[in-house]
């Protein structure tokens, strides 16, 4: 799975324009967190090269970039959570889950 890093405020607005043209993933992860290593990694073996044909995969270190992190939950109208996805389409949240709840299969079935 090919992650494109999401550390800048500006990059929202880029997602944004991408998701007209087709859906993009958010995931917000913390390192230190076992859960949300649990997550990323089920979703990293869960992906197929062709997954990326379906949805653009960005990943947000919210340890280290909490400004976006609390950007995405107000540009998004979504409470924070972490881990949590996001799909965003249209410059909108179509889908998200967290925790556990998190499943490659639901994500690109949004």
């Amino acid at each position: 799975m090919e992650w494109n890093n999401l550390n800048d405020l500006k990059q929202l607005e880029k997602i944004d324009e991408e998701s007209n043209s087709g859906k993009v993933l958010i995931l917000k992860h913390s390192t230190r967190c076992s859960i949300s290593n649990t997550a990323l990694n089920r979703l990293e073996r869960a992906w197929k090269k062709e997954d990326g044909t379906k949805i653009k995969p960005y990943l947000l270190d919210l340890l280290n970039h909490r400004d976006v992190s609390n950007a995405i939950a107000t540009r998004y109208n979504i409470e924070h959570q972490s881990p949590q996805i996001l799909v965003i389409e249209k410059g909108k949240c179509i889908f998200t889950q967290t925790h556990s709840e998190i499943r490659l299969e639901e994500i690109l079935q949004s």
